[in-house]
């Protein structure tokens, strides 16, 4: 059931913005607003982690495994975004370019 709430969010807003439907203000703001709401919800996930005894004592074990985990899922990320980022720059200059 969450699957389905979380693609209907994002289907929303790939509506709202294909649309126009916020003020220019918002739209301009929408990377800042982005970044906010990743740090809270890293802040969020850290409070939980931090009161979940368990997860702390068990830091030593799981904790090289997480951190290797998370600096390649990092390290991919950003290959991933820059290989996609370069392609979609690279037709849009060439679709520019025809016109």
């Amino acid at each position: 059931m969450n699957i389905l709430l979380y693609l209907l969010i994002l289907l929303l807003g790939a509506f709202i913005g294909s649309k126009n439907l916020l003020k220019a203000k918002i739209m301009n703001n929408v990377g800042t607003i982005q970044t906010f709401a990743l740090l809270f919800l890293l802040f969020v996930m850290g409070v939980k982690i931090g009161l979940d005894k368990d997860i702390i004592y068990s830091l030593g074990t799981i904790g090289l495994q997480s951190i290797f985990l998370a600096v390649f899922s990092i390290i991919f990320s950003i290959i991933g975004v820059r290989i996609i980022s370069s392609k979609v720059l690279r037709e849009k200059v060439k679709t520019e370019n025809d016109i």
